[in-house]
């Protein structure tokens, strides 16, 4: 499994729950979380088979920002 860290611009409880149902449709995502008490407000995310691009795609999708960290 590989976890991917994203510096990302989902910043409260209603962000997170945007976002939500996007990430949770995408195939291969075994666990996620946001960090929003962090500066960098960052995603973390466990996958055995998508790519960091894919992930940072879907966020975009949702309309919030995602950098690879």
């Amino acid at each position: 499994m590989k976890t991917y860290k994203f510096k990302t611009t989902i910043n409260c409880g209603s962000c997170v729950r945007a976002v939500t149902p996007h990430l949770n449709k995408l195939e291969g995502i075994q666990y996620w979380k946001v960090d929003t008490d962090n500066p960098d407000k960052i995603l973390e995310v466990n996958t055995d088979s998508l790519d960091a691009q894919a992930i940072k795609s879907t966020v975009e999708k949702a309309g919030f920002k995602a950098e690879q960290v």
